[in-house]
């Protein structure tokens, strides 16, 4: 017997139950056919743990990844108090703190600038990248192996012999390949990016490919794991300044693109790109020069070599800065960590229904001015790592764990079926009322009123997100199902 699509009574279907359904609870359809009752699939508390330092002196340009083969947090970072250096350490989170190993050189030529950090999940390798000032500012990158909680390098490999700026790196899971972004600031200046190839601890770099026939700022790429494509933001000069996408595809060692899209025609400055695995979302934060310079975010949806947009969505009404940007397995959100006025760091969270996007009210994290920072999520603690140079104390490397909050459900905005009309055990054959039937098992409504699923299950006035509509009271124990 099919476990979905018998006709019962009065227009009713039956479905086999998974799990306990109780009489008149809302039911959602599974992927395999059964049916379930509406409720959280978990929930936490948004939540700050205590500060950790990880470098005692003035940092720079913090960026972060996250090894998932030996379960670490890897740091890089400019270190003021080492000649400029580029450094990284190894940080390991234990509920809600990190503890640091040593820190460990990966540019000793001196001045280290315009870092990037990406994890290669294919070589189970660190890559980073970044602007060489003790090397004519030629585009270097470099593999690490972290081991315990120390890190190692090979040698620094050159992948632009020109100066470089804005540079991004991003993992191609499906490629098995990172891909270099950044701003070839040579003549012409031009946003370029090359396929890097890992092999042991040697780096090697396909042919150049232009996305950008211009100068831009604030590149930022992140790879779209449904549409199996990489999305490279930037601010593009040779367009006023406006907010630019694109989208690149990666074959072997190299990569081509489709055309640029605009998302805001207008002034934007301090990009963060993140991707939403759950939505399959891309999602652009920047500060709004057109709009007070708030904070604000769009939700971008790729498909074949290009993206198209929704409506930006203003998360701090004040001016926002310096941001970095990650997605919350656990939570199902976009988290954000950035500088607001009077320069302190706070950090968001939102969550992606469509085109769209709904934020949290934004944390305070730090009392102080909080500069450079990185937001990084830890899938192993289901955790968000933040790092930033913390004024309010001697500018040192400062790192704390945020708990994101949430409260999850298992509905969609496509999977509510009606409700059970009856009690039923699991793997019963169980009765639902759907579309257009009448659901006669309810109480306390009031008559011509629409009522909306709830997250946990019950059913309200006020549309929950997603907002799914239940159907209209005819008495207060009866609801027209619309579903």
């Amino acid at each position: 017997m099919k476990s979905f699509g018998n006709i019962a009574k009065d227009g009713q279907v039956r479905a086999v139950a998974s799990g306990t359904l109780t009489d008149g609870k809302a039911v959602i359809i599974n992927a395999n056919g059964t049916v379930s009752v509406v409720g959280s699939t978990g929930s936490a508390t948004q939540a700050l743990g205590s500060d950790s330092v990880f470098e005692l002196a003035t940092v720079s340009e913090t960026m972060s990844a996250y090894d998932t083969t030996n379960n670490k947090v890897v740091i890089a970072y400019r270190d003021g108090g080492n000649s400029n250096r580029g450094m990284a350490v190894v940080g390991t989170v234990s509920g809600t703190s990190i503890s640091f190993g040593s820190a460990t050189a990966f540019n000793t030529n001196g001045y280290t600038a315009n870092i990037s950090i990406i994890f290669d999940a294919t070589a189970e390798k660190v890559v980073i990248a970044y602007r060489d000032n003790g090397n004519s500012n030629y585009g270097t990158a470099i593999v690490g192996t972290v081991s315990g909680t120390s890190i190692s390098f090979g040698s620094a490999s050159v992948f632009k012999s020109n100066q470089c700026k804005e540079i991004s790196l991003v993992y191609d899971s499906n490629a098995g390949k990172v891909v270099v972004c950044y701003l070839d600031d040579g003549s012409p200046q031009q946003g370029a990016a090359n396929v890097c190839t890992i092999s042991g601890t040697s780096i090697s770099f396909g042919s150049q490919t232009v996305f950008e026939s211009a100068n831009i700022n604030y590149t930022k790429a992140v790879y779209d794991a449904n549409a199996q494509k990489i999305v490279v933001a930037y601010r593009d000069q040779g367009n006023s300044s406006h907010g630019t996408a694109v989208v690149g595809t990666v074959s072997g060692t190299s990569i081509s693109f489709g055309t640029p899209v605009v998302y805001y025609a207008g002034n934007v400055l301090f990009l963060a790109n993140a991707y939403d695995s759950v939505a399959q979302k891309v999602v652009i934060s920047y500060r709004d020069n057109d709009n007070s310079s708030f904070g604000t975010a769009v939700v971008g949806t790729v498909s074949g070599t290009s993206i198209s947009f929704g409506t930006p969505v203003v998360f701090e009404s004040s001016l926002s800065q310096r941001m970095n940007s990650t997605f919350d397995a656990t939570a199902q959100k976009i988290v954000t960590a950035f500088q607001a006025l009077p320069d302190q760091g706070y950090v968001v969270s939102g969550k992606v229904s469509g085109t769209t996007i709904t934020f949290d009210t934004p944390l305070e994290f730090k009392d102080a001015e909080s500069v450079d920072m990185s937001a990084l999520y830890d899938p192993d603690s289901g955790k968000v790592v933040l790092a930033y140079r913390d004024h309010g104390n001697n500018q040192y490397g400062v790192s704390n764990i945020f708990t994101t909050g949430y409260s999850n459900s298992n509905i969609t905005s496509e999977n509510f079926i009606g409700f059970s009309d009856g009690a039923f055990a699991t793997t019963q054959s169980a009765a639902i009322n759907t579309t257009n039937t009448i659901d006669r098992n309810q109480s306390g409504l009031t008559a011509g009123q629409t009522y909306f699923v709830q997250n946990n299950g019950t059913i309200g006035l006020t549309a929950a997100s997603p907002s799914v509509t239940a159907g209209t009271a005819i008495s207060s124990t009866e609801l027209i199902v619309k579903g």
